[in-house]
């Protein structure tokens, strides 16, 4: 039999600030989400001493409105944490899915804007 290779959800760059928690900590500390998937995401942050295996909330808002999702802290390094989005029902898949598309329709819309300007100049 051969083993499934397990093939990480694509990612999509983004730069939103969060703020997080440990399931047991009453601190919030901040940081910069760099790149998300419906699966998991990179969280960048400065000072905090997070480890594999916690367990984490994060807290964002999206179009006006604050979300929290709850996530596993897959891999540490000096610059952040690698998390595995822990969804406990349909809504939470949702808020990540939202997210995604904000961030990606953002972008549609941005470009669409700088290819008029160019359309414009030249």
């Amino acid at each position: 039999m051969e083993e499934a290779v397990k093939v990480p959800a694509p990612r999509t760059p983004l730069n939103l600030e969060v703020s997080f928690k440990r399931n047991y900590a009453r601190e919030e500390t901040v940081g910069t989400l760099k790149n998300i998937s419906i699966t998991g995401a990179f969280l960048e942050f400065t000072g905090g001493d997070v480890r594999a295996n916690e367990k984490i909330n994060l807290f964002f808002v999206v179009a006006g409105r604050e979300r929290k999702i709850a996530a596993h802290v897959i891999w540490t390094n000096s610059a952040g944490v690698g998390i595995k989005f822990m969804p406990t029902n349909n809504r939470d898949v949702q808020i990540v899915d939202d997210l995604i598309y904000f961030v990606e329709n953002g972008r549609v819309e941005t470009r669409s804007v700088m290819d008029s300007i160019f359309k414009k100049v030249g």
